[in-house]
């Protein structure tokens, strides 16, 4: 079937299966670092944190009381940063870097914890500067990011260092400036972004490799079974404080 008789559905998960693909090959050393990372952590009796603006925060809830995912992760969600807020007000606080200080105020971070950043464009000023701030703490982080995207020239200016020029670990995407990957015959705007998907294939691939280090080296990670299992809220229950997501 060709290009012009593929139906863009189809066109679209060929995309989002190529750039999985990827991860595999291409992105690999970069998802093994950020799997090692997370392992050192652990191992240490740390704890993972989770960021992302916008649709991006969907990939720290990813992470969060997940079946089969890290006991030990805290993931910032702050309802302004977070769509069912307002679109608008969302867009506006992801641009003020003075909120970072205020985010790791009420979400406090220890020297040897480990951030995780999801930004596609990473541009945004209050992940940049969250990013920074963690980084001076001693913490260290892992970015989760477009490099197409960051690095054009079409990327809107935001006065601050990209989420590339910060983090210890920078895992790539693989996705095309302005994320919609879709051209439709006859309509003029892309659709269908492809950061989410692949953030998450990335997130998990990550957890996967964590695991297996921890377990090499003798050290059980803590790890949530799905409340829909029998037995699964009181294998949980342990795992649960109140405050867990805050």
């Amino acid at each position: 079937m060709s290009r012009s008789t593929t139906p863009p559905g189809v066109r679209y998960l060929e995309e989002a299966g190529r750039l999985i693909e990827r991860l595999a090959t291409d992105e690999w050393p970069n998802i093994r670092a950020g799997a090692q990372l997370l392992a050192e952590t652990l191992e240490r009796g740390h704890v993972i944190h989770a960021f992302g603006t916008g649709h991006s925060h969907m990939l720290a809830e990813e992470l969060f009381y997940r079946a089969g995912g890290l006991v030990q992760v805290r993931p910032i969600l702050f309802d302004g940063l977070m769509l069912h807020a307002g679109a608008r007000i969302s867009t506006s606080l992801e641009r003020l870097p003075e909120l970072a200080s205020a985010l790791l105020d009420a979400h406090p971070m220890a020297e040897g914890d480990a951030l995780i950043v999801a930004s596609n464009s990473g541009g945004n000023a209050v992940v940049s500067t969250l990013a920074r701030l963690a980084e001076d703490r001693g913490v260290r982080t892992i970015a989760i990011m477009s490099r197409a995207h960051a690095t054009s020239p079409a990327a809107r200016r935001t006065g601050v260092p990209r989420l590339h020029e910060i983090a210890s670990v920078v895992i790539d995407n693989g996705g095309c400036v302005g994320d919609a990957a879709i051209e439709i015959e006859g309509f003029a705007t892309r659709v269908s972004p492809t950061s989410t998907v692949v953030g998450a294939a990335i997130l998990n691939a990550m957890v996967a490799e964590a695991v297996q280090l921890l377990v090499a080296r003798g050290v059980s990670p803590e790890v949530f079974l799905s409340a829909n299992l029998e037995g699964g809220d009181a294998a949980n229950a342990a795992w649960m404080p109140e405050d867990a997501a805050r």
